[in-house]
């Protein structure tokens, strides 16, 4: 299966969310209302339900009311009731055609969701605050659909007929639900680590949504700013006795699994799927293998195809430990030492610790052993949901997760106490990169991030996007141009000084420091004056008035901005900007002149070109592939791969240092620039917005590849385009690293 069929499928699967949980009665008549294509057809069918599916339309035909009338014992919709003018109509036909004791099952979004709040478009109008605002006869220009309040629908179904109905809050979105609430339901856990908002028009967004939830539960606002309601309607049956439902259906089929907690305090963790019934049976032989280790946690049973357990009223581990760590941060340390004493208890070990910074290797690691699956209980640490077991595993991996978990999406908690502190309390620090990757790697594949990976890119927000759009409200157009986007700006005539010292300047030296050569750095710090940064000396900013005015550039490169910017204009100076650490600016290219009167020189087909690449034991296959590429551009610029990267993602050491990899690169005549590729964004599209180039070259055997082919039209959308060229097969550096390997050259 390729790649993109892959995605499609994975996304499917997640649309089902919405109702897997659902306890559907087999052999029952159900109308499904909506698109034939649609992802919940199909589950329902394997529910062994009879379907009839229908569209709007088809429910406006008197005929086939009548001679469904009391008919059906289930009735699902979902976003359809939005899309015609007359909701209230539709309504009581589906009252006439239900049957005494069937059920209505409707999924509906919300125009107060907190994600139009947050930036993004109306899905129907495609326009900001419509729903908001409640449309102001908006809709009536041309009518595709509009959305509806909580009590709107309240008052909607009240006239239909419908009396007896229970809401759930969606999140993030009713197309890859992940969590429902019932009404009265609030969540009990940080939802800021454990929800990814998800939008229509991300390119809009200026707030960060996950920041406001813990606000959203504690006045209130959590269920009516939901994004979107399922809502279960009945003629005189009974309703769900569900509470809560987390879905972790973007897992592969044997992990994905739905956590139910129903209203008689009992929690159901059922498989989506029926080979996930193994990982139930795991779940339970770890309860126990734990237990003996005298480790606590929470005991179920295996019924069916799903694991119970009993409910547990106490704090998570992880709301217990934050609230210590506010109040009392020697308190707050003990109780990190015993989380880790725990993970160190929890199975034999296969080699101790040597004080080297490797650590303990534990016979059998369970890698979910952090706060936000433990419940704080009587003075110690109780765990639940202990999925996943791995063979001779580094204990400093799962302490590492115990630390980063527990800080993820709080900068008050790095305040109080940092994180890397934690890390070197716990001798992490020389091998951080290394635990941090095997974490990553193992919930990258779980979540299958990288099949997901651009169906996320579109509808999760982007920090740069946000972070302009913020600004963008904050000054006129005119002044946010010059401060954020022209930046460069007379940088290239005049002398240009960073303002700050810190990782923002690093930074910018590291992307941009080779066009624009930086002449001192200022910082407020005067223990920091006299020393340098890539040989550029750190001054006082008193630096600025030995300048006159028309001399020097300055460019902030401090996160909070605001107070140099007005010591700046305190001081007279208003050649300024502003640098983003997470945005890339286009590089400058140098420009490519040709003779006009040389007639036999035959214009090349693009003017700026681009490669990336490692070129480890730089060869003949790279320098055709290099001089290839020039035939086909005026101006070739080259990514080259750092070492880390080459590490991290080809799990290798290379031969060459990058370095020197970077200045044999340089050196090659075909070749115009050579530039690190940033490791944080090192895809195509950052490229683009490097370098502006006009054609991306790339080897022959991506040539057929979906996500590269994405990336082709992703370009081709920006007057880019990418070629594909034949490898040179005689000579590579796979074959050279094998030759040398194997001691025969």
């Amino acid at each position: 299966m390729d790649s993109g069929n892959k995605t499609e499928q994975q996304i499917r699967k997640m649309a089902t969310g919405l109702l897997a949980w659902y306890d559907f009665s087999p052999n029952s008549r159900a109308l499904f209302i909506g698109d034939a294509g649609h992802a919940l057809l199909d589950m329902l069918k394997e529910r062994q339900l009879e379907i009839v599916q229908c569209c709007l339309e088809d429910l406006d035909n008197a005929a086939w009311r009548d001679s469904n009338r009391g008919s059906f014992d289930y009735i699902i919709s979902i976003k359809e009731l939005e899309k015609t003018s007359c909701p209230v109509e539709v309504l009581k036909t589906l009252f006439c055609v239900l049957n005494d004791k069937g059920k209505i099952l409707l999924g509906m979004n919300n125009r107060l969701g907190i994600r139009y709040f947050c930036g993004d478009r109306d899905c129907y109008t495609g326009r900001n605050f419509d729903g908001v605002e409640d449309y102001r006869g908006k809709v009536e220009e041309q009518f595709i659909g509009r959305m509806y309040s909580h009590q709107e629908m309240v008052s909607m179904l009240k006239e239909a007929g419908f009396t007896k109905n229970q809401f759930f809050s969606v999140w993030p979105d009713l197309s890859i639900p992940s969590h429902l609430f019932e009404e009265h339901i609030i969540p009990r856990e940080d939802m800021s680590t454990r929800l990814f908002p998800f939008y229509y028009y991300p390119e809009t967004v200026f707030l960060e949504e996950n920041g406001l939830y813990s606000s959203m539960v504690d006045n209130g606002l959590w269920f009516s700013m939901a994004n979107g309601y399922l809502i279960e309607c009945v003629k005189h049956g009974v309703l769900s006795d569900v509470n809560s439902v987390t879905c972790s259906l973007d897992r592969d089929d044997v992990d994905a699994f739905m956590t139910i907690i129903h209203a008689n305090d009992r929690v159901e963790k059922r498989a989506a799927y029926p080979v996930g019934q193994q990982r139930l049976e795991k779940l339970r032989e770890h309860s126990e293998v734990l237990t003996a280790h005298g480790v606590s946690n929470i005991m179920g049973e295996v019924k069916g195809n799903s694991y119970w357990m009993p409910f547990v009223d106490a704090p998570l581990g992880q709301v217990y430990l934050r609230q210590l760590l506010a109040s009392d941060v020697d308190g707050f340390l003990q109780a990190m030492d015993k989380f880790r004493a725990i993970i160190l208890q929890s199975s034999e070990h296969v080699s101790e610790d040597s004080g080297d910074g490797r650590g303990v290797v534990l016979k059998r690691g369970y890698y979910d052993m952090i706060p936000l699956n433990s419940f704080y209980i009587d003075g110690t640490f109780k765990f639940f949901d202990q999925e996943f077991c791995i063979e001779n595993y580094p204990a400093n991996v799962i302490i590492m997760r115990m630390i980063v978990s527990f800080y993820t999406g709080n900068i008050e908690l790095e305040r109080l106490y940092p994180s890397e502190k934690l890390m070197a309390r716990y001798n992490l620090l020389k091998y951080r990169n290394e635990w941090q990757k095997k974490a990553k790697d193992f919930l990258d594949n779980l979540l299958n991030r990288d099949v997901l990976q651009e169906f996320y890119s579109k509808h999760r927000r982007n920090a740069e996007l946000v972070s302009s759009n913020r600004h963008r409200m904050n000054y006129s157009a005119d002044k946010y141009q010059k401060l954020f986007v022209d930046v460069f700006h007379n940088a290239d005539s005049r002398k240009l000084l960073l303002f700050g010292s810190g990782k923002f300047a690093e930074k910018f030296m590291a992307y941009y420091g080779v066009d624009y050569p930086v002449y001192k750095i200022i910082d407020n710090n005067d223990r920091r004056w006299g020393e340098k940064i890539n040989d550029v000396e750190i001054v006082s900013p008193e630096i600025l008035k030995e300048l006159g005015q028309g001399e020097y550039k300055v460019i902030i490169c401090i996160k909070n901005y605001a107070p140099v910017m007005k010591q700046l204009e305190e001081m007279g100076v208003t050649e300024y900007s502003i640098y983003e650490a997470n945005r890339m600016y286009p590089h400058r290219t140098k420009p490519v002149i040709q003779s006009v009167t040389d007639t036999k020189v035959k214009p090349k087909k693009y003017h700026v070109g681009y490669i990336a690449g490692v070129f480890d034991l730089f060869h003949y296959g790279h320098l055709n592939l290099l001089r290839k590429a020039k035939e086909q551009c005026d101006y070739l610029i080259v990514g080259v791969v750092s070492d880390r990267q080459v590490r991290e993602g080809k799990k290798v050491e290379p031969f060459v240092p990058f370095e020197e990899r970077l200045e044999i690169v340089r050196s090659c005549r075909y070749v115009d620039e050579a530039h690190v590729i940033p490791i944080e964004n090192p895809g195509t599209e950052m490229a683009w917005k490097l370098y502006h180039f006009d054609v991306q070259f790339s080897g022959s055997d991506y040539e057929h590849d979906p996500v590269w082919l994405r990336k082709k039209e992703w370009l081709e959308e920006r007057g880019s385009t990418m070629v594909f060229f034949p490898y040179t097969q005689s000579t590579s550096s796979t074959k050279l690293k094998k030759l040398i390997t194997e001691r025969l050259i």
